[in-house]
Parts: structure tokens; C-alpha cells; sequence
């Protein structure tokens, strides 16, 4: 599966998976998130530091970070740290940590279009995106549109438990369509230490 992955951030800059998270590792996430919302969870900001601000026309999710300490969190970040592992064999993608928070959509909120790195900063290289929805219809709404450099959408991608997507943040515009109900997901990036990276 790594090699998969690998060839398809080569070729493309993206994929999106299925099964790759064990079903358990999937329920326990999502019942952490149904338990816990209404007491951890807050408001979304946009940008990094002190240009970070709350601006809801912009997004209206709400978040909680993952933590190692945590035991449903640490078994998500093993697998993402064997990710991290195994691309950087592969691809030398100088990948060294990865950060990560869970976000809730309630009913009518939405992420405008947006890249998830400023391009050439070398912060973010590659994001992730995991959703914990059972039973999604496509009338709930809440899909993860990916574009390519024009603008164009590659991928309408239903938020269902389960599906992993993966793709390159300095290339890709991506936006979460309104929501009709609540839609739980957990965004993540892998991060270079400095920018003398080799992919």
C-alpha cells in the first residue's frame, strides 16, 4: 500500500483510500468526537500566529487537536507516523512530524476554497483528510472538493467513514461544501523541518 501511495503522490500529487485505517481505530475515533464536542471543541481560525483571527465567512468548523497522550489519538498518529515513515523511504520527502485536530461541521457550516501551505514557505507538505461519517447520502452535503491549479475540480469526495485522502498542500485548492448535518473528519499535515526536502 505505501508503494501505491507513493506512485499515485508522484503521478498525481493525491489519493484517496479506503480501508487503510483499521475499522476499530475508526469507531473509537468518532465515538471521542461525539462524546467530547460540546466540551473541547472550538471555533476554527485562518492563518498561522499572530495573523491567525476567526473569520466564520471564511470556514465554520470547529476543532480539537489530537494528543499523543491521548490513547484513541496516539493509535490514529502511530499510523500516520508508519506513513510518515514509509514515504520518506520511498520518496525522501524529508517528512518530520505531523500535526493534526479533530473538526466538526455542524449543520450549515463549510471551508471555503483555500491551500492549506503558501507556496515556496515549506511548511505543510502533505495533507491529510480522514472522515468518521457512517451512512453519509449524498443530500447531507459536507463534500471535500479538490481542485487542480486552474481551478478546476478533480475530486468530489464523499465524507465517508473511513476514506483517507492525501494530497500534496502547496498544489491543491480545497474547500468542504456545506454541511445538512453534523460531519466529523480529522484534517492533518506532515511537516518538513527545514527546506532542504528531496521530493
Amino acid at each position: 500500500m505505501l508503494d501505491v501511495i507513493a506512485d499515485a503522490l508522484v503521478d498525481k500529487g493525491y489519493i484517496l483510500l479506503s480501508d487503510i485505517i483499521p475499522d476499530y481505530v475508526s469507531l473509537a475515533l468518532l465515538e471521542k468526537m461525539q462524546a467530547q464536542q460540546d466540551i473541547d471543541f472550538k471555533k476554527a481560525a485562518i492563518g498561522r500566529g499572530i495573523e491567525q483571527q476567526i473569520n466564520t465567512e471564511i470556514r465554520s468548523d470547529k476543532i480539537s487537536w489530537l494528543d499523543n497522550q491521548d490513547h484513541t489519538d496516539r493509535e490514529y498518529l502511530s499510523i500516520m507516523s508508519q506513513l510518515k515513515d514509509g514515504l520518506n523511504r520511498r520518496l525522501f520527502m524529508g517528512l518530520f512530524d505531523f500535526e493534526s485536530h479533530y473538526a466538526v461541521y455542524e449543520p450549515g457550516a463549510f471551508y471555503k476554497k483555500h491551500v492549506d501551505a503558501l507556496h515556496g514557505s515549506q511548511n505543510r507538505i502533505l495533507s491529510t483528510v480522514f472522515f468518521l461519517n457512517p451512512d453519509w447520502q449524498d443530500s447531507d452535503g459536507g463534500e471535500l472538493i479538490i481542485y487542480d491549479e486552474f481551478d478546476a475540480p478533480l475530486e468530489v469526495v464523499n465524507p465517508n467513514i473511513g476514506t483517507l485522502v492525501l494530497f500534496l498542500s502547496e498544489r491543491f485548492p480545497h474547500e468542504v461544501r456545506p454541511t445538512t448535518k453534523t460531519r466529523n473528519s480529522i484534517a492533518g499535515w506532515f511537516r518538513v523541518s527545514n527546506a532542504n526536502h528531496g521530493f
